[in-house]
């Protein structure tokens, strides 16, 4: 690989999750502190992330896959990513700014796959070159964090509170022309798929891997999976306004704390496969979720904001230890025949179906709380996931068995 390259594929990644944690981590506070959102409103605009995450695999296949260099589409996204992020700016209502979110979101998380694809086609040996790319993600979505809190100021209390979030959309904004633009500079990249007419949504969706739900092991781990992400809804949500509403300081650049842990945690997995294995990596992952809302539901922005802190530093364990290990866990029970397809069906099932329900029960017990006031409802609100955590905790442990990957499965039904 490289310099020129490296370079090229490193700020990608650092632009396209700075871009994201710009402006995404503060929306709730934002909402609800200047647009004066409802809970059910809030929960309404950050749905449409996951239906972002439903219709992006058929933007995909349809139209990157089949006509269209994939780094020519990622530039156009961009380029109306950011006259969506200042139709935000502008926008004086939650009502208003739900249309731009939502169109916003089918772009934003279709780049998501047209960025790997550019980087995987683009070098020599993927699975040894890819991390150190990656990793720039991370740093982009901590840097951002960290820029909130620390240069602009824009989430403290009084900033918040005279409409300084505003202007993070501004920051999106101008970090999307930024990216757009480069996106044109970036290795050609045609589509795989140019002289395939036929396009079929089974495939986009992962329905192929449906047959995979045969197995009692699969099929635990599947439903685990878009269960875990109701309470993992109520994080993405919440987290930034009880922060600010805690009095925690500089509450974002201490969530940017999670990114970090997150990339630490990535070293620790294969390092712990050979001790733990998928069942008790996953149980950790779940486990955590419970643990770090107790935190959240016990601590508080002054004498106990050690709490606040373990539980975002949990972040790396709750995020790498479920979707990850799930997704090797995917990978390797699938086989060869089902693994792309599989990846696709668990994908749409998380980030799809699981979190769109949690965005919207998150926002109804959001609603049917807002009768108490201050250190009890945010408590109450917290110890929900911890509880939903714990439940998912316990049928895991006890329904789900280890087996071994896909290909022997697969040649014993042939056998029958």
């Amino acid at each position: 690989m490289t310099l020129q390259l490296r370079f090229q594929l490193s700020l990608m990644m650092f632009l396209e999750f700075f871009m994201k944690g710009s402006w995404f981590v503060t929306l709730g506070t934002y909402l609800k502190n200047n647009l004066g959102a409802s809970a059910l409103e809030v929960s309404n605009i950050f749905s449409t992330q996951s239906l972002g995450a439903v219709v992006a695999p058929f933007f995909i296949g349809f139209i990157a896959d089949r006509y269209f260099n994939a780094e020519r589409v990622m530039g156009v996204l961009h380029l109306i990513g950011a006259g969506l992020l200042l139709m935000m700016y502008r926008a004086g209502s939650a009502a208003a700014i739900y249309p731009y979110v939502l169109l916003y979101f089918i772009g934003y998380m279709s780049t998501l796959a047209l960025t790997s694809s550019v980087a995987f086609r683009n070098l020599k040996d993927p699975q040894k070159q890819y991390p150190s790319i990656r990793i720039f993600g991370t740093i982009g979505w901590v840097v951002a964090g960290f820029a909130i809190s620390y240069l602009f100021h824009w989430d403290a209390k009084d900033a918040v509170a005279a409409g300084a979030l505003q202007q993070t959309f501004l920051l999106g904004a101008a970090c999307s022309v930024v990216l757009g633009l480069l996106c044109f500079l970036l290795p050609a990249t045609p589509p795989l798929k140019k002289n395939q007419s036929s396009f079929h949504w089974q495939d986009a969706l992962g329905l192929q891997a449906l047959k995979l739900l045969r197995r009692k092991s699969f099929l635990i781990f599947f439903l685990t999976a878009i269960v875990i992400c109701i309470p993992i809804s109520f994080y993405y949500q919440h987290t930034n306004p009880f922060l600010v509403a805690t009095g925690l300081p500089n509450p974002t650049a201490k969530m940017a704390l999670g990114q970090l842990s997150e990339a630490l945690c990535l070293l620790l997995i294969p390092l712990l496969f050979a001790r733990l294995g998928y069942k008790k990596m996953i149980l950790l992952g779940i486990a955590a979720w419970a643990l770090r809302y107790l935190f959240f539901a016990y601590g508080n922005g002054r004498d106990l904001s050690f709490m606040l802190i373990l539980g975002i530093v949990l972040h790396g364990i709750c995020y790498d230890f479920m979707f990850v290990v799930g997704q090797i866990y995917t990978n390797k029970i699938a086989g060869e025949q089902y693994r792309s397809s599989a990846q696709g069906l668990v994908t749409v099932a998380m980030y799809g179906v699981g979190m769109l329900i949690g965005f919207w029960i998150a926002g109804f017990v959001a609603e049917a709380l807002k009768a108490y006031g201050g250190a009890r409802y945010w408590r109450y609100l917290w110890l929900t996931p911890a509880a939903m955590a714990t439940v998912c905790l316990l049928l895991f442990a006890g329904l789900f068995k280890e087996q071994q990957p896909g290909a022997r499965w697969l040649n014993t039904k042939r056998r029958r």
